[in-house]
């Protein structure tokens, strides 16, 4: 599915590019007639800017100073290949526009300037995260779970934007070429896979069948499981079987942080298909997310009516297995949700946009989005997240105490023939005043991978790096231990 979208989505954004005829003027060189307004991160490092092809030169050429760290997000300006990413997004800003006259010679010759954008993006905290990843294909959200503004938005693979604005177009088809092509894993660097990429959430939905029983069934939280290795799953003789073959069982407070699979198979099938697909609807499965971005993909869970004559895959879908699929912005939302007291903010990447003189043209303002759960509701969740880094799966990531993390491990299997899996942890911190929430998917891992050993170290990471931010203090661009 995520391949096919890849696909589409390459062939149906650059499908006037694809197809462009060498003699056609506008192709014929890589320089733009003005320049742009400058795009800068919230850490005042800039993103983006105009520079003249030459001393005096009429003609311009955008520039992308932090080029693969920052490119996912702010995309690029090209005479060839038009605009990308919040270069696409924003557009109107960034164009040069007429301006109100200040003098009699200006109204005979008016003037054009552009405006600037300054995002809520951390050059250091993205720096973090593309340290973390280590050169794997995977993609990292986090995001201020109060305000709903994305701290940092990086994956593999990337892509150095300046070659596709460059002044030759020569060079621009080669670098557009070369960032079209799969790597491996099926993945182009121009895919956004933060926000494109879908992937089996695997136990990290727990949270949202918890979410589903806290919400529609409360009776199930003091419900208690059998322990077993295997549950058996009604109407078929298939069977849905704990990872290593351990027994698990009990209630939702015992079965949360050691993330029991058969347990919360079964608590699924209590809870059943209704309730089950309006919880995940209502956390934003089957919806975009409505974040500044032009390529942003819906994640899925099946209709209720799939589980009418179909028990065992709802049991399957209660632990984020087979048909689930969830992109790193849906599953850093969950996060957030549980973490703002069962809101979610929209999530958003603009933080002001500047006039030519440096006045202010429009502040972002929060708003919410999604209300999943209440405050109460949310609280009962809280804490058995916290107990899943205490003494649960990713009791061994080595989270700092003093940070109070409250996560989830997910490893999805991918169904193919390789056994390969989904690695996952979705995050947030302080649990008890949250700064950070946080989302990582590392996909086509060994099959001895996990979530908590593949995506832990990472989150971690970013958590210390975002902590650190949020008390004024330096972000080190390290990952061997990572404390800030």
């Amino acid at each position: 599915m995520g391949l096919i979208a890849q696909s589409s989505y390459l062939d149906y954004w650059h499908a006037g590019a694809l197809n462009a005829a060498s003699l056609n003027p506008r192709n014929t060189g890589a320089v733009q007639t003005g320049p742009r307004g400058d795009i800068y991160s919230a850490d005042k490092s800039l993103l983006a800017n105009s520079v003249p092809v030459s001393p005096g030169a009429h003609q311009w050429v955008r520039q992308y100073p932090w080029g693969p760290l920052t490119s996912g997000v702010v995309g690029y300006s090209s005479a060839y290949y038009d605009n990308f990413g919040l270069e696409y997004y924003y557009n109107n800003y960034l164009l040069a526009q007429k301006q109100p006259p200040q003098s009699w010679p200006q109204v005979l010759a008016p003037s054009t300037a552009a405006d600037d954008i300054k995002l809520t993006l951390n050059v250091q905290l993205q720096r973090v995260a593309q340290i973390a990843l280590a050169g794997r294909d995977g993609a990292v959200v986090a995001l201020n779970p109060k305000t709903g503004a994305i701290l940092a938005m990086y994956a593999n693979p990337s892509y150095n934007p300046s070659l596709i604005t460059s002044t030759s177009s020569l060079a621009e088809i080669a670098a557009y070429a070369r960032y079209t092509k799969r790597d491996s894993h099926g993945f182009q660097p121009l895919f956004p896979l933060a926000t494109e990429g879908t992937f089996p959430p695997g136990s990290t939905f727990k949270v949202i069948t918890t979410a589903g029983a806290v919400r529609s069934r409360p009776d199930l939280l003091t419900k208690s499981y059998p322990s077993l290795i295997c549950a058996h799953l009604p109407t078929t003789n298939k069977v849905l079987c704990n990872d290593g073959g351990r027994k698990c069982g009990g209630i939702i407070a015992v079965m949360l942080p050691e993330s029991c699979d058969p347990g919360y198979g079964l608590l699924g099938l209590d809870l059943g298909g209704t309730d089950l697909t309006n919880a995940a609807q209502s956390f934003g499965y089957n919806s975009v997310p409505p974040l500044d971005y032009p390529l942003v993909s819906s994640s899925y869970f099946p209709a209720s009516s799939m589980f009418t004559f179909d028990q065992p895959q709802l049991a399957y879908s209660a632990i984020g297995q087979e048909n689930v699929r969830a992109t790193a912005l849906q599953n850093a939302l969950v996060a957030a949700g549980i973490a703002n007291g069962g809101a979610i903010m929209t999530p958003h990447l603009l933080q002001q946009v500047t006039g030519p003189q440096g006045q202010v043209i429009k502040n972002y303002k929060n708003s919410v989005w999604l209300r999943p759960l209440t405050n109460a509701q949310a609280s009962i969740i809280v804490p058995l997240m916290e107990n899943v880094v205490r003494y649960g799966t990713a009791s061994g990531v080595g989270f700092l105490p003093q940070d109070d993390v409250a996560a989830k491990t997910g490893t999805a299997q991918t169904g193919n023939s390789l056994h390969n899996t989904d690695d996952w942890m979705i995050a947030f911190a302080p649990a008890r005043n949250p700064v950070v929430a946080v989302a990582v998917v590392v996909p086509d891992q060994l099959i001895s991978a996990y979530g908590a050993t593949v995506a832990g170290p990472i989150v971690k990471c970013v958590i210390e790096g975002a902590i650190a931010l949020s008390k004024g203090l330096p972000v080190k661009n390290t990952a061997t231990t990572c404390h800030q």
